[in-house]
């Protein structure tokens, strides 16, 4: 969101005081760099090209949407080419090599692959590349991104995901996906070399008690335009709750916009708290959350109290 954008009014009044509660019900990791490395429209004939493909048109989907997204960074992760995989005795146990983390640290990976039922063959042929790895079943290939594996296998590489950045995906111009959003951009320099980038896109579910006006009639624009002011709301209390203060990454003018947008909408909505609980039922390492504000954990539960000095955060529960 920009500073000019942070200025619209609140499209709604609240007739009496509202706590709103946030869940997350749906979350997805992208890998960002592989959007913006390679090229535009990949090469279907190609299964890399087809995971890229099907990557994109899901990181499109999201652009008409009010969705909330953190880019992510985590340790540098690649395959080792330069060894072999290897098969265990029995089953299907296969072993990758890999190199970890900015000094690409020897290590390897064990997963136990089941058979797809539409395979022709028991075992696949493995092939390993830089960032990919692909099985092929005879009938059919199954691609995997290197950092794919951490999230469907039991791997035991349990690396947490840095916050560097957070927004929405609400942006009709693709500018995200594109690779022009200039504070995404700045948020990957800062990740630096050694890291590989993620957007976690999660929808967002508000319950909220009280009575509201205007953009509670059950009409399809008061509810884009209740959401909006939600999703608003939510963005700028997350800044503030994970992002570390740095005129680098955030204007002076955007900080401004943004803290006159939240008084904005919470005087219009009469909103006195905001809970809010970021874990999801069946989390993964990747979940494991931190920023250079905030400890690394499994799940993010808070509670924002606003008053006249602004967001005030108190921590609800374990983690």
């Amino acid at each position: 969101m920009t500073s000019d954008e942070l200025i619209a009014d609140a499209a709604a009044q609240s007739l009496t005081p509202q706590s709103w509660d946030v869940t997350v019900s749906e979350s997805k990791f992208y890998w960002y760099d592989l959007l913006t490395d390679f090229p535009p429209v990949p090469d279907f004939r190609d299964p890399m090209g087809r995971y890229l493909r099907r990557m994109q048109f899901a990181v499109e989907a999201t652009m008409e949407k009010r969705l909330m997204f953190m880019l992510v960074s985590r340790p540098k992760l690649r395959f080792d080419t330069s060894k072999s995989t290897s098969w265990g005795f029995f089953g299907l146990k296969l072993s990758i090599p890999l190199l970890v983390g900015a000094d690409q640290k020897r290590d390897s990976v064990s997963i136990e692959l089941k058979v797809p039922e539409d395979a022709t063959l028991k075992k696949p042929t493995v092939q390993v590349f830089e960032r990919f790895l692909t099985l092929n079943w005879g009938s059919l290939i199954e691609t995997y991104s290197v950092h794919d594996l951490l999230q469907n296998f039991d791997t035991k590489h349990d690396f947490p995901s840095k916050i560097q950045y957070i927004g929405q995906t609400r942006d009709p111009a693709g500018r995200l996906l594109k690779g022009r959003h200039s504070g995404v951009n700045r948020a990957c320099d800062n990740s630096g070399p050694d890291n590989d980038n993620f957007l976690l896109i999660q929808r967002i579910d508000f319950k909220h008690e009280g009575v509201l006006t205007g953009a509670a009639e059950d009409t399809e624009a008061a509810h884009d335009l209740l959401l909006k002011d939600q999703m608003d709301l939510l963005e700028c209390v997350l800044i503030k709750y994970f992002e570390k203060e740095d005129e680098k990454m955030r204007s002076v003018r955007e900080v401004t916009a943004r803290e006159a947008r939240v008084a904005s909408l919470q005087q219009a909505h009469m909103v006195q708290r905001l809970q809010v609980d970021l874990g999801m039922e069946a989390p993964d390492a990747f979940q494991d959350l931190y920023s250079e504000r905030v400890k690394v954990a499994p799940r993010h539960r808070f509670e924002c109290n606003f008053d006249a000095e602004g967001p005030w955060f108190r921590a609800q529960g374990k983690a």
